[in-house]
Formats: structure tokens, C-alpha cells, sequence
């Protein structure tokens, strides 16, 4: 049996960095989906670019060779000592914290946001960078693939959900690649997928107050498998459910998305 030092080294190692569980931290290391990924990004120079979590600097060194500056995200300070030694304050900004609380719209008009999240806090991630959606040009994440499944969901899928009405309601979604766990270092145990987001315009967007879509819509699936005229109770008599054209015995899961846009304007017209 051969002893560790004679073990082939994992990138990660020899970079001199273990990852770190409690960041959820998986190093993207297969050089044919990170050419891809830059691919679908297609960074121009003057662009004002942000990567969540730059790890080793998988993506962090491509991104840099067709951009005139970055800006990355990142949590662990020995990852970040190590940013700060490789390249300059006039090729690469590092924000220094956690990406659930970093204001994104400090960063100007016109962002684009690429990164491999996090899965542990993929969701929540997500909904934080949707309150910035009116600044943000686009954004390219590699996410857990049963993550990408819920996003895209349409009505009467088992993924159905939270996640996907609200995202539909404000992003284009497109699914663009598979990424398999050896494509990691550390291998996750599941499956992953990157999506691109790219904001619809305002014109698009007819909820009245997207605080009433965001109550309608959690409410709605707080149980799942409860017909809405019990979920939506609270909110909505009957009448008002069937005036929709809601029939009383449909759950969450098969409601489109206009219709939770209808509910949640009928909702916005009772306040003062």
C-alpha cells in the first residue's frame, strides 16, 4: 500500500487549500465546463462582471483574460489572501463577506453575475439577487441540477414551486449545460447544472406589488398538498377564487403563473 505522500494530490490540495464544508465548498477543476461556462458568459472587456465565490480561481482566471476588471464575493479569508497575492487591486476587486448579505447594487447598472454557488445556500442566494434584478444585465450560476429542475418547472410538475413561479416571474430561464460530479474537487454526491437568468423588462411584469405576489404565492404552497381554497383561506373567499377562473379543488403545484400574478393584484387592490 502506497503511503499518502506518494497519492496523487487533488487540485485543491495542491493549491494548498482543503475545502470547507461549512461554505459548501466543491472547486470546479474539468477544463472543458469551465470553457463552456466562459463560453456562455461571453465576457466583453468594459463589462462590470461579479463571480460569487471564486474558490481557486477556476473561473476567476478565464473571466480575467477577457475582462478589463472583476469583481468576486468571497467568504473564506484563506481564500482570499490567496486572490490578493495572485493579482492586483487594478485587475480584481474582492469583496470580502457573505454573498446573502453583499449589496449587488452598490456595483452599478448593467451587472452580470456568474459564480458556482454554494449549494447549502443556493436558494436563499437567489432570492437575494432577484431584489436586485432591475440593476443586474444577466447571470450564469452552476447550481445543484435538482436546483435548475425546480427553477424550470412548469405548472403540474413535481418540482413545481416557490422557487419556480418566482423566478419565472421576473427571469428568462435557460438550462444550458449538465455538469457531472467528477467534475468537481471535492466530488459532490449530486448532479449539477448551469442556468442563465436574464431579467424581463418592466414591461413584462403586472403584479401590481410584488410583496402581494411574494405572500400570495408563499402561501399557496406552504401545503402543498392542500387545495388552495384551504391554503389561500386567509386571503381569499371562494367566489373570489372561482371569479378567477380557479377551480376550488386545485393545488399549488398546478396553478400557472399568471393566475398568481391575478391573485396577488387582487390582493394589491384591497390596500389602502
Amino acid at each position: 500500500m502506497k503511503s499518502d505522500k506518494h497519492r496523487p494530490r487533488s487540485p485543491s490540495a495542491q493549491a494548498g487549500h482543503a475545502p470547507r464544508k461549512r461554505f459548501g465548498q466543491n472547486f470546479l477543476v474539468d477544463r472543458g465546463i469551465i470553457a463552456a461556462i466562459v463560453q456562455a458568459i461571453d465576457p466583453r472587456p468594459q463589462d462590470t462582471l461579479v463571480e460569487i465565490g471564486p474558490g481557486l480561481g477556476a473561473l476567476t482566471e478565464p473571466l480575467m483574460q477577457r475582462l478589463e476588471h472583476l469583481h468576486v464575493v468571497e467568504i473564506d479569508r484563506d481564500l482570499i489572501a490567496r486572490l490578493k497575492k495572485l493579482h492586483s487591486r487594478e485587475r480584481l476587486t474582492i469583496h470580502e463577506g457573505d454573498a446573502l448579505a453583499f449589496d449587488f447594487g452598490s456595483l452599478g447598472p448593467r451587472l452580470r453575475v456568474a459564480g458556482n454557488l454554494p449549494y447549502n445556500i443556493s436558494t436563499p442566494l437567489l432570492f437575494h439577487l432577484a431584489s436586485f434584478a432591475e440593476q443586474i444585465w444577466d447571470m450564469h450560476f452552476m447550481l445543484q441540477k435538482e436546483v435548475v429542475e425546480r427553477m424550470v418547472a412548469a405548472p403540474g410538475d413535481s418540482a413545481y414551486g416557490r422557487l419556480s413561479v418566482m423566478l419565472q416571474y421576473r427571469f428568462y430561464l435557460d438550462w444550458l449545460i449538465d455538469v457531472p460530479p467528477e467534475s468537481f474537487d471535492p466530488p459532490p454526491q449530486v448532479q449539477s447544472a448551469v442556468v442563465r437568468l436574464m431579467p424581463k423588462p418592466a414591461a413584462e411584469l403586472e403584479a401590481r406589488d410584488p410583496d402581494c405576489l411574494s405572500r400570495v404565492v408563499s402561501a399557496a404552497f406552504s401545503q402543498r398538498r392542500k387545495m388552495l381554497r384551504n391554503t389561500l383561506k386567509p386571503l381569499f373567499s371562494d367566489t373570489e377564487l372561482e371569479q378567477l377562473g380557479i377551480p376550488l379543488t386545485s393545488r399549488a403545484e398546478e396553478l400557472p403563473l399568471s393566475s398568481f400574478v391575478a391573485l396577488a393584484n387582487l390582493l394589491a387592490a384591497r390596500q389602502p
